[in-house]
């Protein structure tokens, strides 16, 4: 699949921001399913281009004047497999690292319960349960949670959004000895509002395979890997701090279009 992808984001301060650093995960690299075709980033000062502890491009933008908006703009053309989902039998890490917990997947007791009823001899059928067991336990509900909630906090609160059944999808496929991490990126979907993505990847034999709890299927050719983590804080396209401001206002806008698709739109 050729996927044309716009992604915008802006923030917005009800007083002057002094000095602002973010940390970009907005490039994605070519890999086993996806080749990047064109990317760039438009942003409001030069960034410097580096790789994390994950292997991820990062871009980090350090802002020292004021201001009240900040702009960040991602664009480009990727191609992905167009073909039934498939482990990618890559490391870029050892796997057993993503066995360890971190800071949003720290299990408590219920997740631990809720991991071992869902425990099997062969780990895809039971990884497909836990997927379809957490689907109805915690039912996409935007608005309840944020990037700062806990795998732990969210499964008790029975709802959440794609960033929260990533983590605590991961969560239990580690509670089950596999190991997994936490993926952001894009999906091709047909919706008329597309956001940024999340999903999990699992450790299998024949390597990592993609679990998408929020549409309850595989990661094919219409998913797009920006960065990869322990969880949100280690693969979340942006992530900063600042100096004044007052209070934030994010706004975020996706696009994810087939490249024909969007030839006839034009």
């Amino acid at each position: 699949m050729h996927l044309v992808i716009a992604h915008e984001t802006i923030y917005r301060y009800d007083a002057p921001v002094a000095r602002s650093t973010q940390y970009l995960r907005l490039t994605p690299q070519s890999g086993t399913r996806q080749t990047v075709l064109r990317w760039a980033l438009q942003l409001p000062a030069p960034a410097k281009d580096t790789r994390d502890a994950y292997g991820n491009v990062m871009h980090v933008l350090t802002l020292d004047h004021p201001g009240r908006e900040i702009h960040l703009y991602a664009r480009g053309e990727v191609d992905t497999q167009d073909a039934p989902p498939a482990p990618d039998p890559r490391d870029e890490l050892p796997a057993p690292l993503f066995l360890r917990e971190s800071p949003l997947t720290r299990p408590d007791a219920a997740l631990r319960e809720f991991a071992a009823g869902c425990a099997g001899a062969d780990p895809l059928p039971a990884l497909q349960t836990l997927m379809r067991a957490l689907g109805q336990h915690m039912p996409y509900t935007p608005g309840v949670t944020d990037a700062a909630t806990p795998a732990a906090e969210a499964f008790a609160s029975r709802l959440g959004v794609c960033q929260d059944h990533a983590q605590v999808f991961v969560t239990c496929a580690r509670l089950l000895g596999l190991p997994a991490r936490y993926v952001s990126g894009y999906l091709a979907a047909d919706a008329e509002h597309v956001a940024s993505h999340a999903w999990a990847e699992v450790r299998l034999t024949e390597g990592w395979l993609g679990f998408d709890v929020s549409n309850q299927c595989l990661a094919d050719g219409r998913y797009v890997k920006l960065a990869i983590g322990a969880d949100y804080l280690d693969a979340c396209p942006v992530r900063g701090m600042r100096l004044g401001g007052g209070s934030e206002v994010l706004h975020t806008m996706v696009q994810v279009t087939l490249a024909g698709a969007q030839a006839q739109q034009q």
